[in-house]
């Protein structure tokens, strides 16, 4: 299973990949920043997915210890890129978030690049002190610590859906899930006093009441799965997108996927996310050492949370956080780190086919499932 499961994860990325751009094809011509053009948003992407694909192969053909190497680079850029955000002429703000910094036509969200960053240097931290990582110190203070720079300044831009993504992440990879908890209660209790935040936290518990105002997006998201069923109403027959469902090209797809292919394309594109999963998670255990299980990890978990926490706004199961959903949504950013990440994954692979793995499957079994 092991050897094939790079080939299965490369077709579930590919489906996802094509399915958005399809998408793209049927809902960017009724966004509002279309300038006109209905395949404004496709041209857009497909430029976009050339530099993916050119990341992935970059991060297929070099060693991952590059990553282990150079992580305080990406982590050190990653911080002054946020930070430029708050530059004036530099840093974009958008719909009321400062998530952007570009130059003329080029714009891209430095958390995507920052969230790859996190991962890589968790892994470091991780397999450079792996005997005191039980240690209060090490094993918790410390790595949040340094990983709080870049969750500060990503929650000083108000993007709450991205600073729960790293933390979440972050918890996982400690495998200290108990302490996720005091993550939690910071993002709940951050999002009380953000205003536009507190209204979206009071739309998730009473959707009916705020459908028209912080609860449009999600009420609307409802309305457009339940319209399409279980067949779908037709490719390009959707009416949620006609202004009627916000962002509908961005953060709000899965609806007008599911509104214009049915129930059985929505539970395709999950079916394809635990193929990743999957076959990411296996990838990953078969590392020829832990820095390289570390970050596989990371990234499957990074991929699977955005993924998770995109499908839990769209159904109402979660707050509104305004995060894409990996490989589909339009976002240019997004898409070149999240198949950068794919390429890392794969070239793990590549180095544990090559060499067999240092016992770091079998110290994991043995702290995980210790024998009784």
């Amino acid at each position: 299973m092991h050897r094939k499961s790079v080939y299965f994860l490369v077709i579930a990325v590919a489906a996802l990949v094509a399915l958005g751009i399809v998408m793209l094809f049927s809902t960017g011509a009724f966004a509002q920043d279309s300038h006109g053009d209905p395949t404004y948003f496709v041209k857009r992407q497909a430029m976009w997915l050339g530099f993916g694909i050119l990341a992935c192969v970059f991060g297929a053909c070099v060693d991952y210890q590059f990553w282990q190497r150079t992580w305080w680079i990406w982590f050190l850029l990653s911080a002054v890129l946020l930070a430029l955000c708050f530059v004036p002429h530099i840093g974009l703000k958008i719909n009321g978030a400062r998530r952007w910094v570009g130059i003329g036509p080029i714009r891209f969200q430095p958390s995507d690049f920052a969230k790859l960053a996190a991962v890589a240097f968790l892994a470091h931290w991780y397999s450079k002190y792996a005997a005191e990582a039980r240690t209060f110190l090490k094993g918790f203070i410390y790595p949040m610590a340094i990983t709080s720079v870049l969750m500060a300044l990503i929650a000083r831009e108000i993007d709450m859906g991205t600073t729960a993504l790293i933390g979440g992440t972050m918890f996982v990879v400690m495998f200290v899930a108990p302490l996720a908890l005091g993550g939690i209660a910071g993002t709940i209790y951050l999002g009380f006093h953000m205003k536009d935040r507190l209204g979206r936290m009071l739309a998730f518990l009473d959707l009916e009441k705020y459908k028209e105002t912080y609860g449009l997006q999600q009420y609307q998201a409802l309305i457009a799965f339940g319209s399409g069923g279980v067949d779908g109403v037709g490719l390009g027959m959707g009416r949620g997108k006609m202004s009627y469902l916000p962002f509908a090209h961005t953060d709000f797809i899965m609806p007008m996927i599911g509104e214009e292919l049915g129930l059985r394309a929505t539970l395709g594109i999950v079916f394809a996310y635990l193929v990743i999963i999957l076959c990411g998670t296996l990838i990953a255990m078969r590392s020829r050492d832990r820095f390289g299980m570390l970050l596989g990890f990371g990234i499957v978990v990074m991929i699977a949370l955005q993924a998770a926490l995109n499908i839990g706004v769209t159904t109402s199961l979660l707050p509104n956080k305004g995060l894409p959903l990996p490989l589909i949504s339009y976002g240019g950013s997004n898409l070149v780190f999240c198949l950068l990440g794919i390429g890392i994954l794969i070239n793990i692979y590549r180095q544990g086919i090559a060499e067999p793995p240092k016992n770091v499957t079998t110290q994991l079994r043995a702290k995980v499932c210790p024998r009784i």
